[in-house]
């Protein structure tokens, strides 16, 4: 914070969701007029040859206070990911379709605002997932993600088969589509589409969902946040078909037989400012009316 009444805000904005900017230019009238310092990003557009899938943050002033992510649930996920080390809360406002990470739409944003710039709010902490592939005993790439890492096929139609182990025990080998790793924020995206629970989103845990197994008895496994996840690349029908991992549906890497993949929990957590008493089940609720 600059002084004990001002702070400063940075406004992330989903040109799709805001294409003319009007929204984004009400908000940051709202804030300056409140007399409080506001920065605007440039376009959300993917960047070319540096370490941020969307968003640079050296491009986020360093006296930032608060992250304001104009768009969706994937405007948040992308924030996150290029921007958690700077270790800023996110506001997240929903003025796209779908908004679970989403604190304020626009009709409470200014709400929200006017809470957080009284300190009314807390910071609500999300577990994020750190992943790497081994391949003949080397590490070949590595990711992190706020919902979920999902393996699954890249072409065809057949189904993958894969071992999975647990802090290097073996559990089962599995026939299916793919499968999730997911934190409890993920349990209500991916996971949730492919049969795993609704886990309350602060709750430090892993889940394992198989995608369309082809056995009647497996079901998802909920594993403690210090647990390790390994899924071991095998092929023994022969079927040599492609695969490859995704990190919270945005950057892929493909898969070879006997990779080795790593998933655990990641050192760092996802920061977002809550200001507004409707609870997980409320929204749970609201979704499935």
């Amino acid at each position: 914070m600059t002084d004990d009444n001002k702070k400063s805000f940075y406004l992330l904005t989903n040109k799709h969701k805001d294409p003319s900017g009007t929204i984004t230019e009400v908000i940051e009238k709202y804030l300056t007029d409140k007399g409080m310092k506001c920065v605007k990003s440039s376009d959300m557009q993917q960047l070319q040859n540096t370490r941020y899938l969307y968003t640079n943050a050296d491009d986020v002033p360093e006296d930032t206070d608060c992250i304001i992510a104009l768009g969706g649930d994937g405007t948040i996920l992308q924030a996150s990911r290029d921007l958690h080390h700077l270790r800023i809360p996110i506001l997240g406002v929903n003025i796209g379709t779908f908004g679970f990470l989403t604190d304020a739409d626009k009709c409470s944003v200014f709400e929200a605002l006017d809470k957080y710039m009284a300190d009314d709010y807390e910071i609500d902490k999300r577990m994020m997932i750190y992943g790497e592939v081994i391949r003949n005993g080397e590490k070949v790439y590595e990711n992190f993600a706020l919902n979920d890492a999902v393996i699954s096929r890249s072409k065809g139609l057949k189904v993958i088969d894969f071992d999975i182990s647990v802090n290097s025990e073996y559990i089962n080998t599995y026939f299916a589509d793919g499968v999730i790793i997911s934190t409890a924020t993920g349990s209500t995206a991916y996971s949730l589409s492919a049969g795993g629970p609704i886990i309350q989103p602060n709750a430090k845990v892993l889940i394992v969902t198989p995608v369309c197994p082809h056995t009647v008895n497996t079901r998802s496994i909920v594993l403690d946040s210090d647990d390790e996840v390994m899924i071991e690349m095998t092929d023994h029908k022969m079927l040599g078909e492609q695969r490859e991992i995704t990190f919270d549906g945005e950057t892929s890497f493909g898969l070879a037989r006997g990779d080795k993949i790593y998933i655990r929990r990641f050192p760092e957590m996802a920061l977002f400012i809550k200001t507004n008493r409707i609870s997980f089940l409320q929204k749970i609720r609201k979704s499935f009316a």
